[in-house]
Parts: C-alpha cells; sequence; structure tokens
C-alpha cells in the first residue's frame, strides 16, 4: 500500500476514515474516451462515494478551444468549483471508475490553479467496491465555498513550447500512449490524426505505472518503470498522451518520485497529430 500524501496519493483506508471530516470534499473525476458506450454522469448518478461531487473534465474546460478538454480559463475554474461547494481550506480528494486514470487529470487541473491539498484516490471506485465500503446515489449538499486560484504556468506547454522542446533536446517528452499508438500500428481513438509521436519522445504507457489492482506501484518501482522507459529524470520532463488525460497519471508518478521539473503538453497527439506541418515519427523510440 502506498504511502499517503495529501498532496498526491491516498490509499482507501485514508479515505474512509476521515470521510466524514468537515473540509473534506471527495470529486468523481472519470472520463469515458471516445467511442466507449459507458456514460460517466450516468455511473455516477447511480453510485458514488458519499458525498462526492462530479467532475466533468469536457465541461470544466476551455469552451473557445477546439481540442477536447483543454485547461479552462481560472475564472470558470473557480467559478465552477465554488458553485460544487469546493474552495479556500478544503481537502481535496479525486477517484475515477477506472482505477487510477482520469482522476489524475482533474488532479494537475487542481495544481495547475494553485492548489496543494489534492490528491488521487489509489486504486480508484473499484478498489473502493472491492472492499465493500459505501456508497449513494444521493446529490450532495452544495455550501458555496470561495476559491482563491494562481495559475501555475510551469505545469503546462503548449505545442510551440513542446516543437521548441523536441528540436533541441533540452527536456525528456514521455508519452503514455500505448505501444502500438506510439508506433503508429495502432489507430488512434480520433478521426484525422497522424499515426506515429512526437520525435525524440519516449514511450512510457501509463498502465506500467500501476500494480494489476490499478494503485500506483512503490516510489522505488516507479523509478525503475521510467528507468526502463530510457526516460533521463536528471532532465525536466513534459508529459503527453491522447489529449492530456494520462500524461497526468505520469505526472502524478513524477511527484510521487519528488520529480517536481515536470509539466503537462495540454493539448498532446490530438493536436501535435492534427498538424500537418509538426514531424511525426513512427516505430520504437
Amino acid at each position: 500500500m502506498a504511502q499517503d500524501d495529501t498532496g498526491t496519493l491516498v490509499s482507501t483506508e485514508w479515505l474512509a476514515a476521515h470521510l466524514k471530516d468537515p473540509d473534506l470534499r471527495v470529486l468523481d473525476g472519470t472520463w469515458h474516451m471516445p467511442g466507449d458506450p459507458r456514460d460517466a454522469k450516468a455511473e455516477y448518478a447511480a453510485a458514488h462515494i458519499p458525498g462526492a461531487r462530479y467532475f466533468d473534465i469536457d465541461d470544466i474546460a476551455d469552451a473557445r478551444s477546439d481540442l477536447p478538454h483543454m485547461a479552462p480559463p481560472i475564472e470558470k475554474f473557480m467559478s465552477r468549483l465554488r458553485g460544487m461547494g469546493v474552495g479556500d481550506g478544503h481537502q481535496v480528494v479525486i477517484y475515477d471508475a477506472h482505477g487510477l486514470q482520469t482522476a489524475a487529470r482533474v488532479w494537475w487541473l487542481f495544481r495547475l490553479m494553485g492548489q496543494d491539498n489534492v490528491a488521487v484516490l489509489d486504486g480508484g471506485f473499484p478498489k473502493w467496491l472491492a472492499e465493500g465500503r459505501a456508497v449513494e446515489d444521493l446529490p450532495p449538499v452544495i455550501r458555496d465555498r470561495h476559491m482563491t486560484a494562481r495559475r501555475q504556468n510551469q505545469l503546462v506547454k503548449d505545442v510551440t513550447q513542446v516543437s521548441a522542446a523536441a528540436k533541441l533536446g533540452d527536456y525528456e517528452i514521455i508519452d503514455a500512449r500505448s505501444a502500438g499508438r506510439f508506433a503508429g500500428t495502432d489507430p488512434e481513438p480520433r478521426p484525422d490524426l497522424r499515426p506515429g509521436h512526437i520525435p525524440g519522445s519516449k514511450n512510457l504507457p501509463f498502465p506500467d505505472l500501476l500494480n494489476e489492482d490499478k494503485t500506483m506501484k512503490s516510489p522505488e518501482e516507479l523509478r525503475a518503470v521510467f528507468e526502463r522507459a530510457g526516460v533521463d529524470l536528471t532532465k525536466p520532463a513534459i508529459t503527453s498522451c491522447g489529449s492530456g488525460v494520462t500524461a497526468c497519471v505520469i505526472a502524478l508518478a513524477m511527484e510521487r518520485i519528488g520529480k517536481k521539473d515536470w509539466s503537462v503538453y495540454d493539448g498532446s497527439w490530438t493536436e501535435w497529430g492534427a498538424f500537418p506541418t509538426l514531424p511525426v515519427e513512427t516505430g520504437d523510440a
């Protein structure tokens, strides 16, 4: 079991012990891939951890962008979270129905907005259910609380910055997609994207960071996974994936091993793969 840390990862045991704390807020950050028939909002309405709110990454996003669920303007983030009764002084715990996947994206959004008291539930909703813990189908009681946000621009990169990093080689660019998508041999779930990966990037499929029960591996094991993927941990890192979701699992793993100089490429392959003028590599790293 991973050591509980209210800034990165907490166990189901920790959450069960603190579930009735007045300043705890639990969020369901489940999101399903395009083409998946599952309905995350309906699943939340049917059963969720007591008191949990649903965090919709497609809604709490930048509506001005054509790219999916890009990070929202700071004002929109504060407004939406205030409407959910989440604000200053709260300890936030985020889970998802996959185990540990999309909750990391919500964790990153909170960190991007300068919120540090936020953790992902290790093993997520599947582990909570497997342990026979309480669920409910009632909407939470919302009490308004102001949120102060300060965007941490060092935690995000845009396409221009990533392009420069790929040319200069001064960052490790780490791709969380599957080996087949990285190599360009498997199709992308979104149409009109070129196959392959950002030149010079390393492939580390995000499930490699997890145990069989979808909990995150220990810091020692995580370091070994990064090393096997050929990642130079002495360099600053940019994480990428299909649309900036599972890239955040890599970011969370880096935070767990004490590596602070990481950032997320928000547009990820949905942006890079659609630009015909950007270079693309295929095959293994």
